[in-house]
């Protein structure tokens, strides 16, 4: 006999709701089509803003609307309907990110170089995703493959863009507040308005704050908040119109994520832990950015953008995932086990960005009217000081307590340019960006040649052709190179010495697409087949240090790799009333060449092995219900397949699929919902680890998983003034 619980029948309720069945009941799908075609959405990551429909490349876009619909309260809870993505479940929030296979897993060392880009209104915050809560949010765009004339910033394997609402001339505002299971407790506010009497100046703020006790209880200290997230974002932009011919934006951001981590346990149950240290994931980051926009003459304009973020973090877990008692009922070498392990790494970031953009106008087109032009500097400065510190014991002795104090510093100089060609119903584009790039790190190891100053000049750009069949109607064919610098690993062995430093990574990407809409606008589809070569693959690699929970990280270089793949999305106003969207990735990434040496005299050879963190598909299927009356209905359901934790073992996850939904009440004025999010409770991992860490059983390798959110149920009730 089995018993279900409250939040078992309350979702049962919710899928009994939105099924086919009561859908039907009240909307029929021979209802009369909208008269108008649906809005058309702008591509803002772009050097100039574009209609969805025109851009030549592969890219998803989530709007406001969308964003509503589904109520997820950070980019986490939505990146699974973006077609070939994935996250890094190392950390309390997704903060690494994998597009098309390409990206990074988790950053340890203390010489950040991201391969994803992520960008909040133009602040560069790659390598920091935790900073994404989406109240407010405009809209949320997703660029797959190399962008390296894009923002004037350099992104290997693609980047994040998310776009906070405007400033409004017309005075609006708006609350929110939600309750829900896990003690969960989220509200915000929003106001935006006029400043001045002749609408000069105009201006914007949001608060937003979410609490909640985690999912995991830690059964050794009799505590349900050791996973606990405490989140608070802020913003706020001014937008000044100095005169007719020049504009000033301003930003200012801050977020402050005082979350915990406790989410591994020995047995890997998904939902208790043992740990006497219980972890933190903290992330304080205040960020300003302004841009300058200056129509110079008829010909041209000028665009200048400023940004400075000041981030600082702590990570910190127990690595024995037990405690003193639990190690002491347990005989290793014929005693009693002692085994105790922390791990402990601030980090304090600044990062600054000036990039110089002049663009042509209508009036300033070259070459008979037909090209336009772009022309840009990027300069960007990065400084990163860690301070790491390892308690570790494997006997009665005292403990032994190491520190490692290092500080990395990174400047990239580029130029790039760019020309858009339109002759008829043909659009050409060519882009090229140039970079040199330096770094320099120091640290107070033990080892007298820890240091490094590499420099290197590096290229990207691409190509590419489009033809517009009709108005709504676009195929293109892209190439475009990427790039991503080298480095040097720390602390290196003399077994692993010939690992010191790797060198840069080349990606050329091969697609081909096709944008349009159908059945006047009521159906508007994209989708795209892509070809993605990389030479000199930078890889993570590791290997566990005898006896110990320790482990040597290191940075090593395939010879190649082959990403290809398809990426598909498509929304479908079937009546006035009801939506329906999916979305789909299909991938196969995997090494031609690669081998390397494990440290200890073996060769692990990795050749024709899929990548890490590379499922070969997600998707997502969801349909958007709003009566006349009011009543409102979201229903979603996203997918993953089986993908490598690391390339280090061959350690896989499970695939898995997660039911979300949201049932509601709308006015023009407030809104209340029911939501709940993993509707059917699946234990799915987002981060698993193979090796020992049980001294009982001689360190034995063994898998461990760290599982994504549980079911979540809750109620949101929303009020705007328009």
């Amino acid at each position: 006999m089995f018993t279900l619980k409250p939040e078992s029948v309350l979702s049962l309720a919710i899928l009994a709701a939105l099924s086919p069945a009561a859908l039907a009941q009240t909307a029929t799908l021979t209802e009369t089509l909208p008269e108008e075609k649906m809005d058309v959405m702008v591509v803002t990551a772009d050097f100039r803003a574009t209609s969805i429909e025109d851009v030549p490349a592969s890219l998803s876009v989530l709007d406001r609307q969308r964003l509503l619909d589904d109520g997820g309260q950070n980019f986490q809870d939505v990146l699974n309907a973006i077609p070939n993505m994935n996250w890094s479940g190392g950390s309390s929030r997704a903060r690494y990110f994998q597009i098309r296979g390409v990206g990074d897993q988790e950053e340890y060392q203390g010489a950040p170089n991201s391969s994803v880009g992520f960008f909040i209104d133009d602040i560069d915050l790659s390598g920091l995703g935790m900073a994404s809560n989406l109240f407010d949010i405009e809209q949320v765009e997703v660029l797959r493959g190399p962008q390296s004339t894009l923002f004037g910033g350099n992104a290997l394997a693609g980047a994040i863009y998310l776009k906070s609402a405007e400033p409004t001339a017309v005075t609006e505002a708006g609350a929110e507040l939600t309750l829900g299971t896990d003690a969960l407790w989220s509200a915000g506010a929003y106001a935006s308005g006029a400043l001045n009497a002749d609408e000069t100046l105009l201006g914007r703020v949001s608060v937003s704050s979410h609490k909640e006790d985690g999912f995991m209880d830690n059964a050794y200290l009799g505590r349900d908040d050791t996973n606990a997230r405490d989140e608070l974002s802020a913003k706020a932009k001014l937008r000044w119109y100095a005169t007719d011919a020049l504009q000033l934006d301003f930003t200012l951001l801050q977020g402050n994520f005082d979350n915990g981590y406790d989410a591994w346990s020995l047995d890997s149950n998904g939902d208790t832990t043992y740990s006497d240290r219980p972890g933190v994931d903290t992330q304080d980051t205040t960020a300003a950015g302004l841009k300058v926009t200056w129509q110079a003459n008829d010909n041209w304009s000028l665009e200048s953008r400023t940004s400075f973020a000041d981030t600082k973090q702590r990570q910190a877990y127990d690595g024995d995932w037990a405690n003193p008692e639990y190690w002491a009922n347990l005989s290793c070498y014929g005693a009693p086990c002692v085994y105790d392990y922390w791990w402990d790494k601030t980090a304090d970031r600044q990062n600054f960005t000036q990039e110089l953009r002049l663009l042509s106008s209508q009036a300033g087109r070259i070459f008979a009217g037909t090209t336009d032009w772009l022309f840009g500097g990027y300069y960007n400065r990065l400084s990163e000081a860690n301070a790491l510190q390892i308690e570790q014991r494997y006997s009665p002795d005292p403990l032994d307590v190491s520190n490692l104090n290092s500080d990395y510093n990174a400047t990239k100089l580029a130029g790039f340019a760019q020309l858009d060609t339109y002759l008829g119903q043909w659009h050409y584009s060519a882009g090229v960006r140039f970079e040199h790039w330096q770094s320099d790190y120091q640290d107070d190891s033990k080892q007298a040649d820890n240091s490094f100053s590499p420099s290197e000049n590096l290229w990207g750009g691409h190509v590419s052709v489009s033809y517009q069949f009709e108005s709504d109607q676009m195929l293109y064919a892209k190439v475009s190179r990427g790039y991503k610098s080298g480095g040097f690993n720390m602390d290196l062995p003399a077994a692993l010495s010939q690992y010191r430093n790797f060198d840069s990574e080349t990606l050329y990407n091969y697609e081909l697409g096709h944008s349009g809409s159908w059945f006047d606008g009521a159906l508007a589809s994209r989708v795209s087949v892509f070809y993605m070569d990389r030479q000199d693959q930078q890889v993570d690699a590791s290997v566990q240090i005898p006896n110990s929970g320790d482990f040597q990280l290191y940075t090593a270089n395939a010879s190649s790799s082959t990403n290809y793949g398809l990426e598909a999305e498509a929304t479908w106003y079937l009546s006035s009333s009801l939506e329906l969207y999916g979305s789909l990735g299909l991938l196969k990434a995997k090494y031609d060449q690669y081998s390397y040496d494990d440290g200890y005299g073996g060769l692990v050879d990795l050749s024709g092995r899929e990548l890490a963190h590379a499922p070969n598909y997600n998707y997502q299927l969801g349909g958007t219900w709003h009566s006349d009356a009011g009543w409102f209905a979201n229903l979603n359901l996203t997918g993953m397949d089986a993908f490598y934790y690391s390339d280090s073992n061959d350690s896989v996850s499970n695939d898995y699929r997660l039911v979300n939904a949201r049932l509601g009440y709308q006015t023009p004025s407030w809104s209340v919902y029911l939501w709940g999010r993993n509707l059917t409770d699946e234990a799915y991992g987002v981060r698993g680890f193979f090796f020992g860490n049980e001294p009982n059983l001689d360190w034995a390798s063994q898998q461990y998983i760290r599982y994504g959110d549980p079911r979540q149920l809750g109620i949101s009730f929303r009020y705007d003034y328009l």
